[in-house]
């Protein structure tokens, strides 16, 4: 997981520092966000400290009516060591008594001009793509029709070849040979090319590396793309059973996400672009709720009754 400090959002954000410009490098843990209504009440049973804390227009304007008492020892509460920043929207006033406790644990205080649920969410979408848990995989990433295909399979067996053959035909490469690969949410995978050094590039042994970019131009790669399909190619076993007909779904898990897993073997002869396209084109006709394995099945069952009756 990625280290996300308070910096990270002063910086992303343009957020003013109020108070605390010492303490920006304070770790945040979670994507998860509070807005302290309950504890400005003083309701402190369930309050989490290392949530990043958002005070708005209605936080704010129910803390005035506090005495000052109350609004010391609630500020108190609200602003301890542990908590990465408070941040104020609209950019309100800051309360001196908040000011105050900030000064005393270090808590950074941090202002924007954007309305609380706009910077709540822009907060959320920065952490979560900074936190999400992420791994790395062998193999290449493309989108073919739409659908994020990642082709996997052992070293040599022809996975950058393929690529470019899909390429080619009109398809949209995203990373060759080292694919990082990030849940944003479970069964949200978002994958993408792995290291600079080898984005928009592809490995064909016997050709070289060459520049996707360059030769098929810019419409040919495109950032990122959520993971639908996992291909993996092997070579041809005479002594393994394949799928022929498609009843049965493989899964294959990344992180806590379940995705579909093809298996297609490899031989001289085989179109394997045209198979993955077909494949692609099939991943989408099943998710608008057409399966042609389930037709044949149905066909075939109509078929034997029909015989069966006949006799």
């Amino acid at each position: 997981m990625t280290k996300v400090t308070t910096r990270y959002l002063v910086e992303k954000l343009k957020l003013e520092v109020i108070i605390g410009e010492d303490e920006l490098d304070r770790n945040i843990e979670t994507a998860d966000i509070s807005r302290p209504g309950l504890e400005l009440a003083g309701y402190f049973s369930y309050y989490t400290p290392k949530r990043i804390q958002v005070l708005g227009t209605s936080e704010l304007a129910f803390f005035s009516l506090l005495n000052d008492k109350e609004k010391q020892t609630r500020t108190r509460m609200l602003a301890t060591r542990k908590t990465p920043c408070i941040i104020i929207s609209r950019n309100l006033e800051v309360p001196k008594e908040l000011i105050e406790a900030a000064k005393k644990y270090g808590t950074p205080i941090l202002r924007s001009p954007d309305v609380t649920t706009i910077l709540m969410g822009k907060i959320t979408y920065l952490l979560q793509n900074k936190l999400a848990p992420e791994t790395s995989v062998h193999g290449v990433f493309i989108e073919v029709y739409g659908i994020g295909v990642l082709i996997t399979g052992e070293s040599g067996i022809g996975k950058s070849e393929v690529a470019l053959e899909l390429i080619k035909d009109g398809h949209r490469l995203i990373a060759d040979d080292r694919v990082d690969i990030k849940e944003l949410d479970n069964g949200f995978l978002i994958g993408r090319c792995g290291s600079p050094l080898i984005k928009n590039l592809l490995e064909i042994r016997g050709l070289g590396i060459i520049n996707v970019m360059t030769l098929f131009g810019a419409g040919a790669i495109r950032e990122d793309k959520k993971i639908d399909l996992n291909i993996h190619l092997e070579t041809w076993n005479n002594d393994k059973a394949y799928d022929r007909i498609g009843l049965t779904t493989e899964y294959t898990k990344i992180h806590n996400t379940q995705i579909e897993k093809k298996t297609v073997p490899v031989r001289p002869g085989r179109n394997v672009a045209t198979i993955i396209e077909s494949a692609a084109m099939n991943y989408r006709l099943n998710k608008m709720g057409i399966n042609t394995a389930k037709e044949f099945e149905e066909r075939l069952r109509n078929q034997i009754i029909s015989s069966t009756d006949k006799e």
